[in-house]
């Protein structure tokens, strides 16, 4: 599409609260919606808000939400301007890009290009370091072979990460400590990058152990590059994130204005427009920071930036992709106060986090000064065994990070998922342990603390 145009209709092209998420924003800017679902989800919370729906195909997700050209059908079908990809599925996905924009659809994200150039792990590491951002020492290009990666992990020393080109979540991901560890853990590297994502292409990184997960929220019109207070992101389980606060204890002044500026250098240098978030390492035994990767979407933590900054990403997203800029200007995006997220989810954490499908039974979301809570889930909801199981969202404000502690402990224990396993006492777990509360800790935390793998 040559020029941008008036959305005024938008298919959203994913489910759970993201969908629901996007939908409010679309509705407070007065733009229509069309929800696509899969069998799965016929009676989910977004088909119900949703001003058109459109049952797209059987609950695998391979039948549904990543059937592409099932989606630009229904986008033709309910004559939308834009789609929304959410996050998941289709939104990093370049050639999905390239299709709505090769059938006159707004994709409502970076353009093609960058999405291909930022989301292959790889390849952004070698943008990164040409734009003069740091990069953790590790291998320049794909590592092919057995024999490429002994050379590598040779010179770089041990512990060394092996990490799915293609990847995210954690997938595709080996800490190996010896040489004697090597080969079985790249070639399970290999298999499972290619069962999650279609590509068993591997690098290497050098393995830090003492680390904090920073990541840094951008925004980008076709005029500038905005930059938000930076999101902690280090208590993790198997490199998934569980809880995320904003601002980071764990960096001064100095640090913080460091890792903003290398954020906004790496935007200019690849010509980012709309929302995305740079991930970088922290090393805090040196205070030295790594590029990582780019996610070229809305992050599944983004109400934490929200609440610190009162700014609506989503609907930001949206005024972009339709050509405008934004009136914000860097000067304006002030932090205030502190804001904590925690992932509730359908898991069973004192059985290997086991997931719980099943039937929602009883429902209470609590509500008071401070706190949010974006969730698709509902009294008489049915947890899908297809899905990620998240089931909502819980992100208290405080004046301070002790303040936004203890709201949160107060509404987790008012909050009420009946009927299948939760997260929840885990997360209750964690906000009481001393270190948290004194924000030491580091990504091994769970482990390391909770005996937790």
């Amino acid at each position: 599409m040559k020029h941008k145009a008036t959305i005024q209709k938008v298919l959203i092209a994913n489910r759970g609260e993201i969908a629901v998420r996007i939908q409010r924003a679309c509705k407070e800017l007065g733009i229509q919606t069309v929800q696509v679902y899969s069998t799965a989800d016929t009676h989910s919370l977004a088909v119900q808000m949703a001003d058109e729906c459109i049952c797209i195909g059987a609950a695998p997700s391979s039948q549904s939400y990543l059937n592409q050209n099932h989606l630009i059908e229904a986008a033709k079908r309910f004559k939308v301007q834009a789609i929304h990809p959410g996050y998941g599925f289709l939104s990093e996905k370049a050639d999905f890009a390239q299709l709505c924009q090769d059938n006159d659809f707004i994709f409502i994200g970076p353009s093609a290009k960058v999405i291909s150039q930022m989301g292959d792990k790889s390849s952004a590491k070698k943008i990164a370091k040409a734009a003069g951002v740091p990069t953790t020492p590790g291998s320049e290009d794909i590592v092919s072979s057995l024999e490429m990666a002994l050379d590598v992990s040779t010179s770089i020393g041990f512990p060394v990460l092996l990490k799915a080109s293609a990847g995210g979540g954690g997938k595709g991901m080996r800490v190996v400590n010896s040489l004697s560890e090597l080969e079985r853990n790249f070639n399970e590297a290999k298999r499972e990058a290619m069962s999650f994502f279609g590509d068993e292409s591997i690098y290497i990184e050098k393995y830090l152990t003492n680390i904090r997960h920073i990541e840094i929220q951008v925004l980008a019109d076709r005029e500038k590059v905005l930059v938000f207070s930076e999101r902690d992101c280090s208590i993790q389980r198997r490199n998934q994130k569980l809880i995320e606060e904003s601002p980071s204890g764990a960096m001064d002044p100095k640090l913080k204005q460091e890792i903003a500026a290398a954020a906004i250098k790496l935007c200019k240098y690849v010509g980012y427009q709309n929302a995305g978030t740079i991930e970088f390492i922290l090393d805090a035994d040196s205070d030295q920071f790594y590029f990582m990767e780019m996610n070229t979407r809305i992050q599944v933590e983004h109400p934490v930036t929200e609440m610190v900054s009162a700014f609506d990403l989503v609907k930001a997203q949206i005024q972009i992709a339709s050509g405008q800029v934004l009136s914000v200007q860097q000067e304006d995006l002030v932090s205030r106060g502190h804001a904590i997220e925690c992932r509730i989810n359908a898991e069973d954490s004192t059985n290997s986090f086991m997931p719980s499908p099943g039937l929602v039974s009883s429902v209470h979301f609590p509500g008071g000064a401070g706190v949010r809570i974006d969730s698709h889930v509902f009294q008489g909801y049915v947890v899908p065994i297809y899905y990620d199981s998240l089931l909502a969202k819980v992100i208290c404000w405080g004046q301070d990070r002790d303040e936004a502690i203890a709201r949160m402990k107060r509404v987790l224990s008012e909050l009420r998922i009946e009927g299948v396993f939760t997260t929840k006492a885990l997360h209750l777990e964690i906000l009481s342990h001393v270190k948290f509360i004194q924000g030491d800790f580091n990504t091994q935390f769970l482990s390391k603390e909770l005996n937790l793998n």
